[in-house]
């Protein structure tokens, strides 16, 4: 459930209440990406101080700190809590602008890029090498390198007969 102004108008001092007002949408649109960042830092700032008080009065009332400079450890953490809650939106508002300007730097450096590939392409000379031979008079043979070994017909059965007539003499 949503926070509306008005809740924050009342949770919040007046410096505070400014500069929150910036977190919301007409306004966080017409600040430069260094005073979002600024803001992004002031609302992180902020938010973590209310969460260690209401870390340090949780530690008070279980007795394991004493209660100094945070207030009374018995008072209720409800509206500094809420409060917190209004930080953390408005720090989740700044993010995601400071996410879509990112964003749209990343794309408009890759265009660039993008750009000036496709310059570099179309300007370089395209190279259409030779075909080379072709089939046109049919396939032609290539040469191998391999030396022929030449086998004298006399030979040819000579081995697999010595083998048979070895075995014949063994079962014999």
């Amino acid at each position: 459930m949503g926070v509306g102004i008005a809740s924050e108008r009342r949770l919040l001092s007046e410096d505070e209440l400014e500069r929150v007002k910036l977190s919301h949408y007409p306004e966080l649109r017409t600040l430069e990406p260094d005073e979002t960042l600024a803001l992004a830092k002031w609302l992180r700032e902020r938010r973590n101080r209310i969460r260690d008080i209401i870390a340090t009065r949780h530690r008070a009332r279980r007795g394991k700190t004493t209660a100094s400079g945070i207030g009374a450890p018995e008072a209720s953490e409800r509206g500094l809590s809420e409060k917190k809650q209004v930080f953390a939106r408005a720090i989740r508002r700044v993010n995601a602008r400071l996410d879509r300007e990112r964003t749209e730097r990343r794309r408009e450096r890759i265009r660039t890029n993008f750009d000036a590939a496709l310059r570099r392409k179309r300007s370089s000379l395209r190279h259409h090498p030779e075909a080379g031979e072709t089939s046109v008079d049919g396939m032609q043979p290539i040469g191998s390198d391999r030396r022929a070994v030449t086998t004298e017909r006399s030979e040819i059965g000579r081995v697999s007969q010595a083998v048979k007539t070895a075995q014949a003499k063994r079962d014999s």
